[in-house]
């Protein structure tokens, strides 16, 4: 009797507890995420409008359109792919949201036929 009161009071303990998600704060802005390259960590912006992505990393800018699927999902596509890897769209979705940051996760909009479909996470920063 007694594990059966516990276990019926587990679920109130997680139902109280809810991820913040103010997606709509960090729909426009200017951004920084930090990424990993050959082991070693740097650091890239990027500015977002309505309808564009521009990033800045490594003496390179690249631009992308972004349609919106709600208030924490996008789709982005690059302007000018070099590479058809670089056409394929990619979904985001923002997972939670602080004051002055979000984590989000990404992976491609389009699975692969016969390929595991690979989901990345990270953390963007507002630029103060």
């Amino acid at each position: 009797m007694k594990k059966l009161i516990v276990l019926s009071l587990i679920p109130f303990c997680f139902s109280c507890y809810q991820i913040e998600r103010n997606c709509a704060d960090f729909k426009i802005g200017t951004f920084t995420f930090n990424y990993v390259v050959d082991g070693e960590e740097r650091t890239g912006t990027f500015v977002r409008t309505n309808d564009l992505n521009i990033d800045y990393f490594e003496n390179t800018v690249d631009s992308a359109s972004i349609r919106w699927v709600n208030d924490c999902e996008f789709i982005q596509t690059k302007i000018n792919p070099k590479t058809t890897a670089e056409a394929e769209a990619i979904h985001m979705k923002i997972l939670s949201t602080t004051d002055s940051s979000y984590t989000f996760e990404y992976k491609l909009a389009v699975k692969k036929t016969n390929s595991a479909l690979r989901v990345e996470k990270g953390t963007a920063y507002l630029k103060q």
